[in-house]
């Protein structure tokens, strides 16, 4: 039974580390850990949700678009495990949108991402896949990218200026 996990949050040292490579994708912990994060991220509203947030040093994580009350308009898609994910190619536009953390509640940024990248991840079935992602469903990848890398999204945005509560969000962009 798929358990409700833990998500740590800003200040936890795991968050600022390196995540390991996965080296056995079909492994019971890796496949449980794959639908604590399906379960965590849906309980959480998040859009996605990567292994070092649940305290998981792992290079895996959830990309789960869908409209939810912390992204109204975002796009519907079935939640996909990424698993040793990568990016291959990006476009040269870039542009600013506004992020969320479920790692750093309260508060959201607009921050610079690629429009388009070109990705290659192992899915849970042990496949290499590979996909062109744009817009918001790029912009999750690459936020989840880079907790992977012990990245958070305050460390890409240009100014505080471009920082925001997250009910003064909610307030000015209702969806």
């Amino acid at each position: 039974m798929p358990e409700l996990l833990e998500v740590i949050e800003l200040g936890n040292p795991i968050l600022r580390h390196k995540a390991q490579l996965v080296e056995d994708v079909q492994s019971n912990r890796i496949q449980t850990l794959v639908e604590n994060l399906l379960v965590t991220v849906k309980e959480a509203n998040g859009v996605g949700i990567a292994a070092p947030q649940v305290a998981q040093s792992d290079r895996l994580f959830i990309v789960a678009s869908r409209p939810n009350l912390r992204y109204p308009a975002a796009p519907m898609m079935e939640p996909t495990a990424m698993i040793n994910p990568r990016i291959l190619a990006h476009s040269d536009e870039t542009v600013k949108g506004w992020e969320g953390c479920l790692s750093i509640p309260g508060i959201r940024g607009e921050v610079p991402r690629d429009r388009a990248i070109e990705v290659e991840y192992t899915g849970r079935d042990g496949k290499l896949h590979k996909q062109e992602l744009t817009d918001f469903v790029a912009r999750i990848f690459q936020h989840e990218l880079d907790h992977l890398d012990g990245i958070v999204f305050l460390d890409r945005i240009e100014s505080t200026q471009d920082l925001i509560t997250e009910r003064e969000y909610q307030r000015l962009f209702p969806g």
